[in-house]
């Protein structure tokens, strides 16, 4: 049953690859799970500040996990993206694909965590030695210190 949705705290893999297995039918489970990096840009990472526009994040979470779930031979996705403060090291997003062989299930967790980036409103405050940075999607905007004011930087 595909499912996708925010959360707080972390997932337990072990549950939830169990409860994903079909015996007879599936011959691949990727699991993905992205961590807060320690360093960005050369710069060490202090926290993460992750924030949603839920519940519609979490409906699109859901509705990707959905759509991506159709494609040929893939039999379950599971998407959960964590929110709060999260320290280096600590599990942000993880992305679940059974399906029949482990070309279609890599490819479609690599096309879903694309899809997260594009598509759900997932927003982190970056707060790094140099600075705090929001990042959203592919973009970086720093927040100055001193005026609060905001600059881009790609």
């Amino acid at each position: 049953m595909p499912l996708g949705r925010i959360v707080r705290e972390e997932i337990d893999l072990s549950k939830e690859s169990a409860e994903m297995l079909t015996p007879g039918a599936g011959g691949a489970l990727v699991v993905f799970v992205g961590f807060v990096k320690g360093v960005v840009d050369g710069k060490e990472v202090k926290e993460l500040e992750y924030s949603s526009y839920d519940p519609y994040a979490s409906e699109k979470l859901k509705e990707i996990a959905q759509e991506e779930s159709r494609g040929e031979k893939v039999l379950d996705v599971r998407i959960y993206h964590r929110v709060g403060r999260l320290k280096p090291g600590d599990p942000t997003v993880y992305i679940l694909v059974s399906a029949v062989n482990r070309g279609i299930a890599f490819s479609t967790a690599q096309r879903v965590l694309e899809r997260i980036k594009r598509e759900v409103p997932i927003f982190k405050l970056e707060k790094r030695e140099d600075g705090e940075y929001w990042v959203m999607g592919q973009t970086r905007i720093r927040r100055t210190e001193v005026s609060g004011e905001l600059s881009k930087q790609i």
